[in-house]
């Protein structure tokens, strides 16, 4: 297949080469620098060559390949390497494209705008205008300006991040942090902090066009008093617009090019926030971005032109992408973007958005290395066999984890949570604590703690842990505490047996909102809780002695996802998120009202009912007549214990009891 032939060096030419390649077109793209070929996005049927050539090398490089067409997408001012191009191919049959920037933006009547042929009658004004002077015309004419001494000290220089750049500024005189070295392009906000940073008085610049970022130099120019200082486009023949080159193009290979203007936005995993923890792929995706979201935390240590917009929630960044007319947009998440990340959501909103037509877009995920593999790598251990537990901005059963895994990495949101191990493990003085603080940045450390030493923890910053448990005991498929592990004292209490059936009888799901109501000890809900911390439980009880109970039994076993809620039910229901599940131990005299109550909460609830005595038993089975019920069942359980006595074992019966379980058959909605 023959190719296209691009010498570029510019937007234009990196737009041109993707729009091919995107048509299944093959191009070579000639770049003068390595900064060139690493700007450019890597394609199928794209190459990148790398280097000057002469207009000999020229017609070299062109006998050697099968090109259709060969395209000049340097820059406008780069009028000597177009000279070189035109004498290569003078005697070639190939066709020449010459793709040409519209640059005539330059406004005309302001006062601080002064337009002069070369920089050389510009360095010679400069000498009359006294302050600081921004040069933003690139490194190959800082000479121009360096040579005149009484300049020197006043100049700035904004060039690319390149070795062939930098080495130009030392050449010339200018040094430290008098060379701005960062790739375009630039918001005008940029502009304007750089200009009221360094004091400018005066900023130069090229007649470059709106690709050039020309527009906005003079908005921020315009906007701070800075005086522009302009060298007119030295171009004199005429060239063809992008849309004519394609059009050419088209015409030449026979290929209707189809431009994909859909915006692309990359949410990125930058690790722990270290820019020198960034993927090349992130870093790249950073550099050519227009518009880059996230934390200020992650934001300030990321170079680059983009601008910078402070938030990363999907509400706060829907509406800039709306207004924005920007190509690529990217959005930084802390650590991976597939572990405990915003970025799955975002980028389901995303995708929803661009469902619905609100935006056209393109998304993709870049993942990042997160705090656990990181602080496992320190370690020189593997995290594939452990339990990764989160209580980062959510709710787990930490004290559970460990108790039954030898090895539990957790994340917390700082040093409250960090504080609030040392009273969750006390007594676990078995446990061995190592905490990453501030992983990758210069203040990093690996602590090795106890449970008494995270409670005397003092620096805030982030912190990730590995909790080892040696002696941590086999986890539990099933629930199933025996009686004797609940503190009880003189409050009642469902017994092991029944509370086993009645949690079976639940039917839990994931993501389960359980109302324990009358939970006595909260045998019930801590069962229940303990089954899964995305199970949430809400013990309800009426009695202050109950409620102290409950709340002990839950201490005790670690449960962060149950909630003691003191009251009477129903009453006790306000504020409490809509339930899935009930469970009613005790209902104080007010079973009709409780269950209505719950209806209305959910009219799809599974409700799971003990009933001791008759009396109960009569109320609920006449209540199941007049409610919209579902797999309704009665089960009466009778248990015996045995008991010994001398050499003998003789059994005593528990007092039998009644579990009636159903689900509301409703009409689906719930009041939330």
């Amino acid at each position: 297949m023959k190719q296209i032939l691009i010498f570029s060096g510019t937007t234009e030419g990196r737009r041109l080469a993707e729009l091919l390649c995107a048509n299944g077109l093959e191009c070579t793209v000639c770049v003068a620098t390595q900064y060139g070929e690493l700007v450019m996005e890597k394609r199928a049927g794209l190459t990148v060559h790398q280097g000057r050539m002469t207009p000999e090398e020229m017609r070299s490089f062109l006998s050697s390949g099968d090109f259709l067409a060969v395209v000049d997408a340097t820059h406008p001012f780069a009028t000597a390497v177009s000279e070189n191009i035109r004498s290569s191919m003078a005697e070639s049959p190939i066709p020449l494209l010459r793709l040409q920037r519209d640059t005539e933006y330059l406004p005309s009547g302001e006062k601080n705008i002064f337009r002069f042929p070369t920089h050389e009658n510009c360095a010679e004004a400069l000498k009359e205008i006294p302050g600081n002077i921004l040069l933003t015309t690139g490194s190959k004419d800082l000479a121009a300006y360096s040579e005149k001494k009484e300049l020197l000290p006043r100049l700035y220089a904004r060039v690319l991040p390149s070795l062939e750049s930098l080495s130009l500024c030392y050449e010339n005189g200018i040094e430290g942090k008098h060379i701005l070295a960062m790739q375009g392009p630039f918001s005008v906000e940029m502009n304007e902090a750089m200009l009221r940073q360094y004091d400018i008085r005066c900023m130069v610049t090229k007649e470059s066009g709106g690709n050039g970022g020309f527009p906005e130099k003079i908005q921020a120019a315009r906007s701070t008093g800075t005086k522009v200082l302009v060298i007119g486009n030295p171009e004199n023949e005429q060239g063809d617009s992008f849309e004519a080159v394609c059009a050419k193009l088209e015409d030449l290979t026979g290929k209707k090019l189809r431009q994909d203007n859909r915006m692309q936005i990359a949410l990125i995993g930058v690790g722990m926030g270290n820019p020198a923890m960034l993927t090349k792929e992130a870093e790249r995706k950073i550099q050519g971005a227009e518009l880059l979201f996230g934390a200020r935390r992650l934001l300030a240590k990321i170079p680059g032109p983009a601008e910078k917009v402070p938030c990363y929630l999907a509400e706060e960044i829907l509406p800039y992408l709306k207004e924005k007319a920007v190509k690529k947009a990217a959005v930084l998440f802390s650590g991976d973007t597939g572990f405990y990340s915003g970025a799955q959501k975002l980028y389901a909103t995303l995708q929803k958005e661009i469902g619905k037509g609100a935006i056209s877009a393109q998304v993709e995920l870049l993942p990042g290395i997160s705090s656990v593999s990181c602080l496992a790598a320190k370690l020189g251990i593997s995290w594939h066999d452990a339990e990764i537990v989160s209580i980062h901005g959510r709710s787990a059963n930490v004290a559970d984890a460990v108790r039954t895994n030898p090895k539990t990495f957790l994340l917390v949101s700082g040093l409250v949570d960090m504080k609030a191990l040392g009273a969750l493990f006390h007594g676990m003085e078995n446990i061995r604590i190592t905490a990453g603080y501030q992983l990758s940045y210069p203040e990093e450390e690996i602590l090795r703690l106890n449970p008494a030493d995270c409670a005397a923890l003092e620096k805030d910053g982030l912190y990730v842990c590995l909790i080892e448990n040696p002696q941590a005991g086999k986890q539990r498929l099933t629930h199933g505490f025996p009686d004797s592990d609940f503190l009880r004292d003189r409050v009642p209490m469902t017994k092991e047996e029944v509370r086993e059936v009645s949690v079976c009888k639940l039917r839990l799901t994931r993501d389960a909102v359980l109302y324990d109501i009358g939970s006595g000890t909260g045998s019930v809900a801590v069962e229940c809780a303990a089954l899964s911390d995305r199970v949430q439980v809400y013990a309800i009880e009426k009695k202050k002695e109950a409620v102290l109970l409950t709340e002990q039994n839950r201490a005790k076993f670690g449960l962060t996802n149950l909630t003691v809620v003191e009251g009477e039910a129903p009453s006790a229901f306000e504020g409490l998120p809509a339930p899935t599940h009930a469970f009613l131990g005790g209902t104080g005299g007010n079973m009709k009202e409780i269950l209505a109550a719950l209806y209305r909460k959910n009219p799809q609830l599974r409700v799971v009912v003990n009933a001791v005595t008759l009396e109960t038993l009569g109320e609920i089975t006449g209540l199941l007549k007049t409610l919209p019920v579902e797999q309704e069942e009665i089960v009466q359980i009778q248990v015996g214990r045995a008991e010994t006595a001398g050499r003998y074992h003789l059994m005593r019966a528990e007092n039998p009891v009644f579990i009636i379980s159903f689900t509301f058959e409703g009409n689906g909605e719930k009041d939330e």
